[in-house]
């Protein structure tokens, strides 16, 4: 199985560690990824990765459709790909929510289904270069002749030379779009994949490969789990919970939030509900208090070295062909053993 590491996005100070990230590639790490909210952008870190590393993939995980549109986000990660010596960028993308979207972009949420369906495809047809981009989408259109147009927009052909290859992800967990992202993308940035229920999915992906003509070999699935190489089971446990009572319980709208949608398509649906109900009452510490111990323990690997390694083949058996760890150098170096990537990585 594939390892990346996982960098995440900045707090109140940007800091990247690049040692890690120089680790990690010398244990035979396959990716490195970033993220974005409403703070560090996710393509400028690893354009700085880039100039540090040699081999190593390069991951959004997730660029947020609002924020560029689809002929600014493959000239950024065209670009990116170019410094990085080429076949190294991953452009993972997602819709993030309605609150980001409309609240910190100032755009309408639309219909994600069909932006998502339209931006990929546009994406696709700039790396390819075969003539001047035009497309008729259900929401994005090329050129633009909706309200304030002159109509005098021409279709046009990238100056740079790209990757026409490039591949990129989605970041989707509804049955709607996991279906999509296997029918238009290259790999599938999952929410909430575990072992315990990778099968649900199934049914889903195969629908979407059969949708363009592609085998399961053609598609990448690149799951997220946070280790913690530990003594302490349960203090590992408990370190996890207030990050998932935050995004089950307060990011995104009451009626529109993809996280509590997916503790409930997980078989936690009472816990969803309570716990939403006592984050938006401000009793954080409840909420934090009534995220299930089993919820946590099947998206983590954490405890003594042999019950992560026991678990581990859970993940390696689960269908994902990659698995990103966001953990420390210890755990960093254990999930090399555990995955036997065969590299000795010196101090």
């Amino acid at each position: 199985m594939k390892l990346g590491l996982m960098l995440g996005y900045s707090g109140a100070e940007l800091n990247i560690p690049l040692e890690r990230v120089k680790l990690a590639e010398r244990l035979g790490y396959d990716s490195v990824w970033t993220a974005e909210a409403y703070g560090s952008d996710a393509i400028t870190p690893l354009a700085y990765i880039a100039a540090h590393t040699e081999r190593i993939r390069l991951g959004t995980a997730v660029l947020q459709l609002a924020g560029r549109t689809p002929a600014n986000c493959a000239m950024a990660m065209a670009t990116l790909d170019a410094l990085a010596g080429g076949q190294r960028a991953i452009c993972g993308l997602g819709v993030s929510g309605p609150q980001i979207v409309e609240g910190w972009y100032g755009q309408p949420w639309g219909r994600p289904y069909y932006r998502l369906r339209d931006y990929v495809r546009i994406m696709k047809k700039i790396f390819a270069r075969e003539e001047p981009v035009s497309h008729e989408g259900d929401e994005i259109s090329l050129p633009y002749t909706g309200p304030g147009a002159l109509g005098v927009g021409k279709p046009l052909k990238s100056i740079l030379h790209m990757n026409p290859k490039l591949p990129i992800w989605l970041g989707s967990g509804m049955e709607a779009t996991v279906k999509l992202t296997a029918e238009v993308a290259d790999g599938w940035l999952p929410l909430g994949y575990v072992p315990e229920t990778a099968g649900l999915y199934e049914d889903w992906i195969a629908e979407g490969l059969a949708r363009s003509g592609r085998s399961r070999d053609d598609f990448e699935i690149q799951a997220m789990a946070q280790v913690e190489v530990t003594a302490d089971v349960q203090s590992a446990l408990d370190r996890q919970k207030p990050t998932i009572a935050l995004y089950v319980g307060g990011m995104g709208h009451k009626n529109k939030n993809f996280h509590k949608e997916m503790m409930i398509r997980r078989g936690f649906g009472d816990a969803a509900e309570r716990i939403q109900e006592l984050y938006l009452a401000k009793r954080k510490d409840e909420a934090i208090a009534a995220v299930p111990d089993e919820f946590v323990d099947q998206g983590a690997l954490v405890g003594p070295e042999e019950r992560i390694r026991k678990r581990f083949r859970a993940w390696e058996d689960s269908g994902a062909s990659g698995l990103t760890i966001a953990g420390d150098e210890r755990a960093l170096r254990f999930m090399a053993d555990c995955a036997r990537l065969n590299v000795q990585a010196s101090a």
